[in-house]
Parts: C-alpha cells; structure tokens; sequence
C-alpha cells in the first residue's frame, strides 16, 4: 500500500498540478489508513466498502468532525477511484461510500465595522506599515487565499488596470480586480515602501518581509492577529476572516453566486453555496428583532 500512496501522491502532483497542502492532507488520510489496515492485519487487496467504512467509523469515534470525515472519505473515493481505473484493483471498494453531509456550521466573518476598524487603525509610518495596510486591504478586497497571498509576484499586478491574475488550486489561473482602496494602499506599498525591504536575494514576491524574504502563511497569520488585537478587535481572528468577509458582504450586497464563485476561485458553485447560508442567517436575526411577530 505504501508504495501505492507514493505514486498516488507523485500524480496529483504532475499530472494533476495539485498544491503541496492539498498532496499533504490525502497523504495524511491514506497514512492514517495504512497504519489502520496494518493493524487489523489487512494488505490493500483485502480492503473493501465494508472495512472501508469500518475505517471512517473508526475516525468519527475519534472525535473527527462531519467536516473533516467528508473531506477523508473524498481522498479515499479519489484514491482508490485512481487504482481501479489504472488496473491496480479489480473493483473501486470506496465508490459505495456516501460523504457525511455538512454538519451546516457556518464560516465565521467579520462585520463591515470591524473591517473598517481593522483596516483604519494601521497608521502608515515605517515600511512595516504600508505593506500590512496594503495587505490586509487587498485581502479583503480581492478575497484571496493565504497560500495565494503569499505566493503573489510584481507581475501578476497590473497598476494600470488594476486587475492580479492569480494562480490558485489545481494550477488554475483567475483575473481578479483590486478595489480602489486596495489598489491605492498597494501602490503607495510597492512605491514607497517596497524598495526599502529589497534585499540582494529578494525574488518578485510583492509582500516581504524586513529582510527582504517573502511573507510566509504563519508570518501573515502573526500579522492578522497583532492588527486585529490593536484595532481593538477582542475575538480569534485568522486570515481566513478577510475572505469569508470579501464574499458574505458581496452577497448582501447584490452580487451574483456565480460571480463570487469566479472570484474565489472555487471549482464547484457548491462550495461557494455556504455564503448564501450566511446571509440567510443574517436576514433571519434582522427579521426575528425586527418585525413584530420574529
């Protein structure tokens, strides 16, 4: 089996152009599998739906929630989908397997006073400043992810047009627009500030840190957290926060799905369906304090 996920993982990642998380997190299933099956004395060949489905029920009395259960049984179904199509098994044992449906938690935002707070309170006096004005603003305006935060170069960004062409999951390239605000804060960044963090290693990367290396995810993550906590903002925040917030408030404000779902760069509306969620929540606090029979 062992030798199996090494190949499984050596595909996604050249023919499927998938992300190092996204390769980490099924090789973390199918690990977890192989040391379940070496325990009950099982090799590949003698895994079907039923020990499969011991295997989930196993992981949920562990205390793994329906998110995370939907999310293992996808990398079993992906994975032994790929071994029987390739002749590797006779039959797909986890093709029977039903994902847990959505335990309907919703994701967490921010509210637009909170952005404002947030974003407002950084006074741009050193280098520091600006980029983390430049940061937080285009996060919130752009709704990107972290990993895509941090991996954005000098030349995915049009000044002129105002527009980033980001790569995303799966190797997938979208055009997103900057907002104004965002587009002021970035170029007064990478005009003013920018520079005085080059160092003589410094790659394209548009968010460096003082010595000139790129922003690293746990470095942002410190970032989010410190500006929140100045701005007076006592709740946990993550960086996650700025892009629910980007699509929940594009949503209450008349945005088509379809568009958001471009935007975030999601492959499947589905995904993108939680936010209608979110504000089908909001709309039912407003009508319950509200109107006289809520």
């Amino acid at each position: 089996m062992e030798r199996e996920i090494d190949g499984f993982i050596l595909w996604l990642a050249t023919e499927r152009g998938l992300s190092e998380a996204y390769q980490l997190s099924v090789r973390q299933t199918l690990d977890l599998l192989h040391r379940w099956a070496g325990r009950e004395g099982l090799a590949l060949a003698d895994i079907g739906t039923d020990e499969l489905a011991t295997f989930l029920g196993a992981r949920k009395s562990e205390g793994l929630s329906s998110a995370s259960l939907r999310i293992t049984t996808v990398h079993l179904k992906i994975f032994f989908r790929r071994l029987a199509a390739t002749g590797r098994l006779a039959m797909d044992p986890a093709e029977p397997l039903i994902a847990p449906r959505p335990d309907g938690s919703l994701p967490e935002t921010f509210s637009g006073g909170e952005v404002a707070r947030l974003l407002e309170s950084i006074e741009t006096r050193g280098p520091l400043d600006f980029r983390d004005r430049a940061m937080l603003e285009l996060f919130y305006s752009s709704g990107l992810r972290l990993s895509e935060l941090c991996r954005l170069r000098l030349e995915a960004y049009d000044a002129d047009e105002g527009y980033l062409r980001v790569t995303g999951k799966g190797n997938k390239t979208r055009i997103i627009p900057a907002g104004g605000r965002a587009r002021e804060a970035l170029n007064e960044y990478l005009g003013q500030a920018r520079p005085k963090l080059v160092s003589r290693r410094t790659g394209s990367e548009v968010f460096l840190t003082i010595h000139g290396k790129a922003l690293s995810p746990d470095r942002v993550r410190q970032v989010v957290k410190e500006r929140a906590a100045r701005a007076g903002i006592d709740r946990k925040v993550y960086p996650h926060l700025l892009r629910h917030s980007f699509a929940t408030h594009l949503l209450e404000g008349g945005a088509d799905l379809r568009v958001i779902q471009e935007l975030l760069g999601h492959a499947d509306i589905s995904t993108t369906q939680i936010y209608t969620h979110v504000e089908g929540a909001r709309l039912k606090a407003v009508h319950k304090k509200f109107h006289p029979r809520g």
